[in-house]
């Protein structure tokens, strides 16, 4: 008898242990997502209280003050974070179709001018298209020459490329297959597009949303050169008025909204990106 439940035996220790092994692979995997989680936001927190307590040990004058008050910052970070929100809401609104468009058969002989106007608007340096804009706007008479509306203009050509070819390479790189056989089960073109098409090129398209975003935070940091606000404002009168305090904390100001728009994007990222991609 013991000789026939040894193998029972055997086979319910090793189930056993198999669970016990799944159960410790799921505790580490949910650690490490926690850690990956708070890794990024803990390091940013530790960076700003650095930053205070390092500003808090400096004898300031009035103009540094006056420059470091919450008001002040604050007003200039919404500033920053405006024209970042409303230039890449601009840049999907025109980059996302026009990247379909280039996909569709019918208008494929369009893609390279729709690739080769994105490549220009990338190839700018950033400083130049601000100051093309710039010359643009001051000799229309009906268009501000100074303000928001063309550092936006010049955000929205700075970052379309990175959304326009995320999304021709996503649409692209579908499976024909699986387009196919949408075909077969009865679906129009426009109905494969939006329940096939683009789900599976959501990854692809949301990683160029996220460099998109990036790149426009690091640019509107130019937008004090035309009245558009943001903390490059901070960074310039700090530079200007040789007050390394100012200098400092706009900087570290910046590299933080950038760091956490990215952390944030890519959170944004994994939530949309469909189960099994």
């Amino acid at each position: 008898m013991a000789v026939s439940t040894a193998p029972q035996e055997l086979d319910q220790e090793a189930a056993a242990l198999g669970r016990s092994e799944d159960a410790a692979a799921t505790k580490r995997a949910k650690r490490g997502k926690l850690v990956r989680y708070l890794a990024m936001p803990g390091f940013l927190l530790l960076l700003n209280i650095a930053t205070f307590l390092w500003l808090s040990g400096q004898d300031l004058d009035s103009i540094e003050r006056r420059t470091l008050t919450a008001d002040n910052l604050i007003g200039k970070a919404q500033e920053h974070v405006w024209l970042t929100l409303l230039s890449t809401t601009f840049v999907l609104l025109l980059a996302i179709p026009f990247g379909i468009l280039a996909t569709r058969p019918r208008y494929r002989r369009f893609a390279p001018g729709i690739i080769g106007l994105g490549n220009a608007g990338q190839a700018i340096p950033s400083f130049g298209m601000l100051a093309l804009l710039f010359y643009l706007f001051r000799v229309t008479p009906w268009l501000p020459s100074t303000g928001t509306l063309p550092v936006v203009v010049a955000l929205v050509g700075y970052s379309f490329l990175p959304i326009l070819r995320n999304t021709m390479v996503g649409l692209d790189q579908v499976d024909r297959s699986v387009l196919e056989a949408g075909r077969g089960m009865g679906m129009s073109e426009r109905r494969v597009l939006r329940r096939i098409e683009l789900p599976l090129a959501v990854p692809v398209i949301l990683a160029g949303i996220r460099t998109a975003l990036v790149l426009n935070v690091g640019t509107a940091t130019l937008a004090f050169l035309f009245g558009g606000g943001g903390l490059g404002d901070v960074v310039y009168n700090g530079l200007s008025l040789r007050r390394i305090p100012i200098t400092i904390v706009g900087a570290v100001l910046v590299a933080t909204l950038a760091l956490l728009v990215d952390y944030i994007a890519s959170l944004i990222e994994e939530k949309l990106t469909p189960k099994g991609l």
